[in-house]
């Protein structure tokens, strides 16, 4: 197997296309219902490494302007020379949050609120088979508009989860939405098996059980892994995941290594295990 970077000429690799567009309003929904309903103290508790549960408020209103094509005169989204995406991505969200440390958590809500329905709005009008944004974990830039609009939507999702656990709440495992997050993180998968060679042919299965039931087959190509491939015969390796684990491990919530321990493995265990290297975040 010929290992190249990934070719998006034709992103048939990445898998059957995502339509998470009617899902935007009600996240917005579930957004705005977990934060009203916080206790003043609750807005300052840590939510990831380094950001307060209003950090992370301030950064998905972030991300909703930077959606919209807004800005502010004292936050200008421009890279710097040889500044590498991950580091430009992580200095524009510090700014951001940094310039947006003195609003209310009532401004913030109503601010949320305001861009989140204009960005539902957006989403719905989204042509899903033409070009977007890159979406750097799954190696595709450009990448199909399906695949960027699902992976808008999955960041959201997974702010809103971390709002939840920093507030003493247990993730919201919603079937549909949940289906449709760790359906996109999946397509991570054939970027994650680039440095694993294996026959043209082999392929990985993994499958996450309820609520959230999936599965994922992924196959070796003659130059790359292909979500696109029909699975026929036995898979060399499967990875077998409850619903929290998966969508924990793609985020960085737990490290790979409590993930295999979570596991049910069966076949050839150094397949699996490059799979768990998974990650469908910038990170």
């Amino acid at each position: 197997m010929s290992l190249q970077p990934d070719d998006v000429t034709s992103p048939s690799w990445l898998g059957k296309p995502i339509d998470v567009r009617p899902m935007f309003g009600a996240e917005l929904a579930s957004l705005l219902d977990v934060l009203r309903g916080l206790r003043r103290d609750e807005w300052s508790r840590a939510a990831v490494p380094g950001w307060t549960v209003h950090d992370l408020a301030a950064h998905i209103l972030g991300d909703y302007h930077g959606r919209l094509g807004w800005s502010t005169e004292s936050h200008r989204r421009t890279k710097a020379a040889g500044e590498t995406l991950e580091a430009f991505i992580h200095r524009v969200n510090q700014e951001w949050i940094e310039l947006h440390a003195d609003h209310s958590p009532a401004e913030l809500i109503e601010a949320l609120e305001l861009a989140g329905t204009q960005v539902a709005r957006q989403f719905q009008g989204t042509d899903l088979g033409a070009m977007g944004l890159g979406v750097s974990w799954a190696g595709a830039d450009p990448a199909p508009k399906w695949l960027d609009t699902a992976r808008e939507f999955t960041e959201y999702w997974t702010h809103r989860q971390q709002i939840r656990h920093a507030t003493g709440q247990h993730t919201d495992l919603g079937p549909d939405a949940l289906s449709a997050v760790l359906d996109t993180f999946m397509r991570a998968l054939p970027h994650t098996l680039r440095h694993t060679p294996a026959p043209a042919g082999t392929q990985l299965q993994v499958v996450v059980d309820e609520p959230a039931v999936g599965t994922w087959a992924v196959t070796a190509t003659g130059d790359r892994w292909s979500l696109a491939e029909a699975p026929s015969g036995r898979p060399a390796a499967t990875v077998r995941l409850d619903s929290e684990t998966a969508w924990r491990l793609c985020t960085r919530g737990i490290d790979p290594g409590t993930a295999l321990a979570r596991a049910r493995i069966s076949g050839e265990r150094e397949i699996a295990e490059a799979a768990c290297q998974i990650v469908s975040i910038v990170y």
